[in-house]
C-alpha cells in the first residue's frame, strides 16, 4: 500500500500528518508513505526527523493586500500542480491525506483528477482557505472542532475526529514526569510558552510576571522563551537587578513538551489548533492567549471552544496584562476545586482517539 501525506508550513499542519503517518503504519509496517511539501516551511526539517521521506513543490500563498503579487502565486500554482503530478504519477498512491497549508492544494486537486482517493484533516474552529476549496475533490472532510463545519458546504462529507497528536503526549504517568522535572508532589507547576520563536506580548507580560512568581514558595515556573527572544529576555531580567530564585526556570525552547504537559498543573500558551488538543488530551487546566496575526483570527475560536466549555480561561492579548495573568494563576492555585473543574472539562473537550477514529474513515485495510 502507498500512501501520500501532504500538508505544510507550520506544525500546526505538519505533526498532525505525522501521526496519521504513524498510525498507518502501525497498522500497516510495509506501507509506503510519502510526504509532499514545500522548501520553505518547517516539513523540511520535521517529515525527515520523524522518519518519513520527502519530495518538493512550488506553490505560495495568496496576497490579500497586494494583489499584484498574485501574478507570482498564480505562476507557482501551475508549476506545483505540474510537479504534483509527475510526483503522483512516479509514486502511484492508493490514497492522498492533506492536513493543511497552501501544499494541499495542487497535490490534492490533482490527486481527485487522477481518480486517487483524497481526504483532507482541519485542525481549526475557523478553517483555512486551502482546505474549504478542497472540498468537493475529497471522500471525507476530517474536522478537529465540531464548529468547523458551518463553514464548509458539504456536511455529509464530515468527520468530527479532534486533531492527531503524538503518542508520547498520553503515554507515560504524570507522576514520573514531575519527578523528572524536579517538580515536588505539592507544588503548583506553571508552564508558559508561546511557541518555537516565541510570543512578544505574552514575554512582556511573563518579564514582570515573573517578579510577582520569583521565590513564591510552592509555585514553580517554567518559561520557555522563543529562541529569537531569549537572550534578550536573560540580559533584560539580569538588567533590572533580579535575581531568580531556584522556582524559575527559563528556557530558549522545549523539546520534550509532553513531559512538561503532563508535569504541570496550568499551562499558559497560545491557542493553535496542536497546541490546544496537546493541552486537553492531558486534561489540563490552560490560560489561552490567542495570537491576533494570524488569518481568520482562528486561534480565538479555538480558544473559545475550550474555554466555553469550562477548559481555559480565554484572554485575548488586548485585554492581556501582568496584573490579568497573575490574577488568574493563582486563582487556579489557591481554589485546586475550580483547578480541578477546569481538568476535567479540559480532558472532555479533547480527544485521543483521532489518529484511530480517521484510520478508520479511509477504508485502507
Amino acid at each position: 500500500m502507498k500512501v501520500i501525506m501532504t500538508g505544510g508550513g507550520t506544525g500546526g499542519h505538519i505533526y498532525p500528518a505525522i501521526a496519521i503517518a504513524d498510525k498507518i503504519r502501525s497498522k500497516h509496517p510495509d506501507a509506503e508513505i510519502l510526504f509532499v511539501g514545500t522548501q520553505k516551511g518547517m516539513e523540511k526539517e520535521l517529515v525527515p526527523k520523524n522518519g518519513y521521506p520527502i519530495r518538493f513543490i512550488t506553490v505560495s500563498g495568496f496576497h490579500r493586500k497586494q494583489i499584484w503579487k498574485n501574478v507570482g502565486t498564480a505562476r507557482d500554482l501551475m508549476k506545483g500542480l505540474s510537479e504534483a503530478k509527475k510526483i503522483l504519477k512516479e509514486f502511484r498512491p492508493d490514497v492522498v491525506i492533506g492536513t493543511g497549508g497552501y501544499v494541499c492544494g495542487p497535490v490534492v486537486r490533482t490527486a481527485h483528477k487522477l481518480g486517487i482517493p483524497c481526504y483532507i484533516h482541519e485542525q481549526n474552529a475557523f478553517p483555512g482557505v486551502t482546505n474549504k476549496m478542497l472540498e468537493k475533490h475529497v471522500e471525507k472532510v476530517f474536522l478537529s472542532f465540531e464548529e468547523a463545519g458551518k463553514y464548509f458546504k458539504q456536511p455529509e462529507k464530515h468527520v468530527v475526529v479532534g486533531n492527531p497528536i503524538r503518542g508520547s503526549f498520553f503515554a507515560a504517568e504524570n507522576g514520573g514526569y514531575r519527578a523528572n522535572l524536579g517538580i515536588e508532589d505539592d507544588d503548583f507547576a506553571v508552564l508558559c510558552f508561546g511557541g518555537s520563536l516565541g510570543a512578544g506580548k505574552i514575554n512582556e507580560v511573563m518579564l514582570d510576571a515573573i517578579h510577582t512568581f520569583n521565590g513564591v514558595k510552592g509555585l514553580k515556573l517554567f518559561f520557555g522563551t522563543g529562541k529569537r527572544y531569549y537572550d534578550e529576555i536573560c540580559r533584560t531580567v539580569k538588567e533590572s537587578g533580579l535575581e531568580l530564585k531556584d522556582n524559575i526556570r527559563l528556557m530558549p525552547y522545549i523539546d520534550n513538551m509532553n513531559e512538561y504537559l503532563n508535569a504541570c498543573d496550568v499551562v499558559i500558551s497560545r491557542a493553535g489548533a496542536l497546541t490546544i488538543s496537546e493541552i486537553t488530551a492531558c486534561g489540563k487546566a490552560s490560560i489561552l492567549i490567542p495570537s491576533p496575526n494570524v488569518t481568520g483570527n482562528h486561534q480565538y475560536f479555538n480558544a473559545k471552544v475550550v474555554a466555553d466549555k469550562g477548559g481555559a480561561i480565554l484572554i485575548e492579548e488586548k485585554d492581556l496584562t501582568s496584573d490579568s495573568l497573575v490574577k488568574a494563576v493563582l486563582k487556579l492555585k489557591n481554589d485546586p476545586q475550580y483547578q480541578k473543574r477546569m481538568e476535567q472539562a479540559s480532558a472532555k473537550a479533547g480527544r485521543t482517539d483521532s489518529a484511530d477514529v480517521i484510520y478508520e474513515h479511509l477504508n485502507i485495510r
